[in-house]
């Protein structure tokens, strides 16, 4: 799968989650941009390791501060 397949399924992914309708790039923080918190983190990566059949370890997330660094995360997860 491309990078700019696994972005379309993660857009679609975050889109539930994107409570305040921030625009979403490769730059947007999940923290300061769209304001999760720490149950909607876990909510958010619980349904991208369903979608893309991976696991993100804590210390992976814990490296994974902007929507870009997630994108790439997933790609080299899934191989």
């Amino acid at each position: 799968m491309t990078r700019d397949e696994t972005d379309s399924r993660i857009r679609a992914l975050i889109e539930p989650f994107n409570k305040k309708g921030a625009r979403v790039d490769d730059a947007t923080s999940f923290a300061g941009d769209l304001e999760f918190d720490s149950l909607t983190v876990m909510d958010f990566v619980a349904a991208i390791e369903d979608e893309f059949d991976i696991i993100i370890s804590m210390n992976q997330q814990a490296e994974i501060e902007n929507y870009g660094q997630l994108v790439d995360a997933v790609c080299k997860l899934q191989g």
